[in-house]
């Protein structure tokens, strides 16, 4: 049976389970005796029918996954839309805990735990946020057309058919959006928007045709300019909506501590109250400094910290950063070997490119293939500076040498791409598909200064500085992202810390102190970084230490990414302490 028809008879298995459930009329395992499945492999096509359920309902998540017959298509964010996609939830939740806990293994036990926190989360988004009625950021991944564009799944004229369903659907798509996302909104909500479907449109017009061009087949060409056509007027108009909405924008953008706390333990699994998580930040932004200063000490004596970091990031690749990362990513893929870090499981390789213009409201990214996808490559893509910016913000947002060298280590090796090839490999299916923000981002996070301690640079001060440019980054986002939700921190003080404290040039700054608006979530670069030091401190004490390092790194990544508390409990036991 193929994949497609394996997943249509699971989600048939799911639906006739849910409804049972729903209804009040039978347990799972009752249902189970009934249908003659044991527990395990009820369970177990459960797994499979959630995750279809999951790309049926959001199928540019199944088509950035690699699966295929979800390409063109894009959710449904009418009204109807999210009340369905909620209920559906809901039901989900409801089916997850008719199972007895009692009569799974323990690997099924623990999916079961995975994706109760998965539907948590979006819950948490989707229901008590009802983040598609405030939020642009909510809209962008959903809306990138990259897969068809750079990924080459299948042959050019196949991935063409895929693009033009996909532009078929946008004009419906940006009806819904503008109407979900109506003022007053906040400004750097507005400034996103303009971001995401601006650059969209751009994107549709600039870059797009130049791509199918070679397709040689006059019917599909004409198919696409149409289709195309009807995309950019969409997004352009889109885009239109959100110049009309500046004039009252504001400054609304706070959570509040209670929302705040709650989206820690809700996506997170993180109980820690506000006040000891703004002391842990802190502390760690000293910790940094103070290594900063015995950094600067040697890369730069008698120069102030501002001056010290100035000067490591005028230190440039002439051949600019996407050529330079090129060859770092060699480098730093050979050291992963020699010093034996972690275990790379395949000898597949990422490219570098300069980022589409509606992905620049970010330094660096990078975009990996799905789990169902086999033989692709990966592109790590670096954002050139505004071009509205001076010449001097454009030319300082370019990093140095050694900042490009930690946002490539974070990004690539061992950072993300290891990350996911790793999690293409996990013991279960959910932990190639869904992914806890915390344990990603702490994970890339976590492996800068890990690199640095296990001899990347031998010790070099100005690789030091760069590594600590990184961290400090970092930590501006945690203390950001607290004090603008939850401590009356304006945009304007926020940015003042990215540059006073993390010694970020000003265009960089601007960036991030906005980001914090909107992505609340950024503090869990260093929430996860820290957590995974303290795991990896308590698991490796009585292992060997810093000789299990690699043990450690392996172990961490072998179980997907759910939330490191539950990753914690997995490898110490049920006594493994507070996560932090």
């Amino acid at each position: 049976m193929n994949v497609v028809l394996r997943a249509l008879a699971a989600l048939a298995l799911f639906t006739l389970f849910g409804c049972a459930v729903n209804e009040g009329q039978t347990t799972f395992s009752r249902q189970a005796e009934k249908s003659g499945l044991s527990p395990n492999k009820q369970w177990d096509d459960f797994v499979e029918a959630f995750i279809t359920e999951t790309f049926v309902a959001r199928p540019t998540a199944g088509t950035n996954a690699g699966r295929h017959e979800f390409d063109g298509r894009i959710s449904d964010w009418s009204a109807e839309g999210m009340r369905n996609e909620v209920a559906r939830l809901h039901l989900a939740r409801d089916r997850v805990r008719g199972f007895d806990a009692a009569a799974l293994t323990p690997a099924q036990k623990f999916e079961r735990q995975y994706i109760l926190d998965t539907i948590e989360r979006d819950l948490f988004w989707e229901e008590t946020m009802r983040w598609k009625l405030h939020n642009p950021g909510a809209y962008g991944w959903q809306l990138d057309p990259n897969v068809y564009i750079s990924r080459e799944y299948a042959p050019l004229p196949e991935r063409m058919r895929a693009y033009i369903r996909y532009a078929r659907n946008i004009p419906r798509a940006t009806q819904q959006i503008r109407a979900n996302l109506q003022g007053p909104m906040p400004r750097t909500y507005v400034q996103l928007g303009h971001i995401i479907f601006g650059g969209l449109g751009r994107f549709y017009a600039n870059d797009v045709p130049g791509v199918f061009k070679p397709v040689n087949d006059a019917g599909l060409q004409a198919e696409f300019r149409e289709a195309n056509a009807l995309a950019i007027d969409a997004m352009k108009s889109l885009d239109a909506h959100f110049t009309s909405l500046e004039a009252t924008a504001d400054d609304g953008f706070p959570m509040g501590a209670a929302r705040f706390a709650e989206m820690l333990w809700t996506t997170e699994k993180v109980d820690v109250p506000l006040a000891r998580l703004k002391e842990i930040g802190e502390r760690d932004m000293e910790r940094n400094l103070a290594a900063l200063r015995q950094a600067c000490a040697r890369y730069a004596p008698g120069a102030s910290l501002k001056d010290c970091t100035q000067r490591a990031k005028a230190e440039k690749y002439p051949e600019g950063p996407v050529a330079a990362a090129t060859k770092q990513l060699g480098e730093l893929r050979a050291f992963l070997v020699a010093r034996k870090v972690v275990t790379i499981p395949s000898p597949e390789q990422a490219g570098v490119a300069e980022s589409p213009p509606y992905q620049r409201w970010n330094a660096a990214y990078i975009n990996i293939p799905g789990p169902y996808e086999t033989n692709l490559p990966s592109t790590y893509y670096i954002a050139p500076p505004d071009p509205a910016w001076t010449p001097k913000e454009q030319n300082d947002y370019v990093p140095g040498k050694t900042d490009l060298l930690f946002i490539s280590v974070h990004e690539v090796w061992p950072g993300h791409f290891l990350q996911s090839l790793h999690a293409k490999r996990a013991h279960s299916k959910l932990g190639r598909v869904f992914t806890s923000y915390a344990f990603a981002e702490g994970w890339a996070h976590y492996t800068e200064e890990m690199m640095y301690e296990m001899g990347l640079g031998d010790g070099d001060p100005a690789t030091h500085v760069g590594q600590l440019l990184n961290a400090l980054l970092r930590n501006a986002r945690y203390l950001s992202a607290i004090g603008l939700h939850t401590g009356g921190m304006t945009v304007a003080q926020s940015e003042a810390l990215f540059r006073d404290k993390a010694f970020q040039d000003a265009g960089n700054s601007r960036q991030q102190a906005a980001r914090g608006t909107f992505d609340p979530g950024y503090g869990n670069y260093t929430l996860g970084k820290l957590m995974i030091r303290k795991l990896r401190d308590d698991w490796t004490a009585n292992r060997g230490g810093r000789a299990a390092w690699q043990s450690f790194h392996d172990e961490f990544l072998a179980h997907g990414s759910p939330p490191i508390p539950v990753i914690r409990q997995v490898m110490l036991g049920p006594d493994a302490g507070p996560p932090l």
